[in-house]
């Protein structure tokens, strides 16, 4: 015997058979109010319409259920609730990590991959490692880290500006709300397991 889920506490409600109480308010599969009978009665009424006999509210006295078709009533609920875990995305934090002495097209190729990572709604730290006396200049890469900002100004804004942790600069950046959020491709996915 199958049993409906409550879409609040997730707890089996009693379905035809399996409700025990002596009398139910009914409702009609179109929301009407039929009002209260004996729980045989409903049943005998709601088979005869071709419908099961559903417990929706066993609280109240006497406990409401609902007339309708609960094989498509489970259908469509499992439907909503697949649909609603596919159209969660869990933000992700990716790094991107380099040294603040790197060519233009490195440079560029970082970019690249700081803009994708922004586009599929995904936050970005990233890291200039500075080693030795490259900590001299932690100002030069505090500006490539707000130039790397710039650049990606339309798709991400700071939720960490660049500041100096020891011998790293890290700058946490956040996809803006608007901006259009890209879809996953077999190439994306590749690159973010490297």
């Amino acid at each position: 015997m199958e049993t409906a889920i409550s879409q609040n506490t997730n707890r089996p409600l009693p379905v035809n058979e399996q409700i025990h109480a002596r009398e139910v308010r009914v409702i009609s599969n179109d929301g009407e109010v039929l009002g209260v009978m004996s729980t045989q009665e409903a049943l005998r009424s709601a088979r005869e319409k071709g419908f099961d006999l559903v417990m929706v509210t066993a609280a109240s006295s006497p406990p409401v259920c609902k007339m309708l078709d609960y094989g498509r009533h489970r259908y469509e609920q499992d439907k909503r609730m697949k649909d609603a875990r596919k159209r969660t995305h869990a933000m992700a934090l990716k790094e991107i990590t380099l040294s603040y002495k790197i060519g233009e097209h490195d440079y560029q190729v970082r970019l690249k991959r700081l803009r994708s990572f922004l586009e599929h709604g995904d936050k970005v730290k990233m890291t200039v490692r500075l080693r030795g006396r490259e900590a001299q200049h932690a100002s030069l890469a505090i500006e490539l880290l707000k130039r790397f900002a710039r650049d990606a100004d339309e798709l991400g804004a700071f939720e960490r500006e660049p500041k100096l942790e020891g011998y790293r600069i890290i700058m946490i950046l956040t996809p803006k709300k608007e901006a259009p959020k890209k879809e996953k491709t077999k190439k994306d996915e590749s690159q973010d397991e490297d």
